[in-house]
C-alpha cells in the first residue's frame, strides 16, 4: 500500500474504534441510569379492557408491523402516543373499515389480500378491546405523536414557518396553536378526528 493509503486506513481504523467505544460508554451509561437519556413523552395506564387489547395485539403479533409500549417494530405506525390524536371511536372505526376511515388505501389494513386483512374480521369485542388499547396510549403534549404543539411560544418553529411555508399559507389554512388559543379546552378535543 501507498503512504496515503495507509494513512487513510488507520484514519477510518481509528474512527470505527471511536465509533464503537462512543455507542458502548453511551449503551452503559442508559442501562445504569436511573433516568432516562431522553424524555419519555408517551405513556399509558391501561384499563382491564386496554390490557385485554394489549394480550391481542400480543396474541395476533401486531408488533410484526407495529410499535407499542416500547416493543415491536416500526415497519408501520408505531401507536405509542395515538391515543392523543384520535378517539376510541375512530380506532375501532379504522379497525373495522380501515380504508373508509382513513380515507386513502392503507398498505397493510383493507380487503385482503393485504398483509393485516384478518384483523376487520375479528370479532367486534376484540376490535373494541384492541381500539380502548390504542386510545389509552397517550403522549404529552408537544411531543412528535402529540396532537398539541409544545405549550407556550416557540421561536423555533415561528422562524420555521416563516422560512419554509408558502405565502397564501396562513389565508389558506389555520396554526394550530392559533386554532387552540381561539377555542376552550374542552373543544379542542372535539375537533380531533
Amino acid at each position: 500500500m501507498k503512504l496515503g493509503e495507509k494513512i487513510l486506513f488507520w484514519i477510518v481504523g481509528l474512527l470505527v474504534v471511536i465509533t464503537v467505544i462512543n455507542f458502548t460508554v453511551l449503551q452503559k451509561a442508559s442501562h445504569n441510569s436511573v433516568k432516562p437519556l431522553y424524555p419519555i413523552l408517551t405513556h399509558y395506564d391501561f384499563t382491564p379492557t386496554g390490557l385485554r387489547g394489549y394480550s391481542i395485539y400480543e396474541h395476533d403479533n401486531c408488533y410484526d408491523c407495529h410499535k407499542a409500549v416500547g416493543s415491536g417494530t416500526s415497519m408501520g405506525v408505531t401507536l405509542d402516543g395515538l391515543g392523543s390524536k384520535h378517539d376510541l371511536n375512530y380506532f375501532y372505526n379504522f379497525l373495522k373499515y380501515p380504508e373508509k376511515t382513513y380515507g386513502a388505501e392503507t398498505m397493510a389494513h383493507g380487503a385482503p389480500p393485504k398483509d393485516a386483512a384478518y384483523v376487520s374480521s375479528l370479532p367486534d369485542s376484540d376490535l373494541h378491546d384492541m381500539a380502548v388499547f390504542v386510545s389509552e396510549l397517550k403522549a404529552d403534549q408537544g411531543s412528535s405523536t402529540a396532537y398539541e404543539p409544545p405549550k407556550g411560544e416557540s421561536s423555533f418553529i415561528d422562524t420555521m414557518l416563516y422560512m419554509w411555508t408558502p405565502d397564501g399559507w396562513r389565508s389558506k389554512y389555520q396554526d394550530i396553536r392559533d386554532w387552540m388559543k381561539s377555542k376552550p379546552q374542552e373543544a379542542q378535543h372535539d375537533g380531533k378526528q
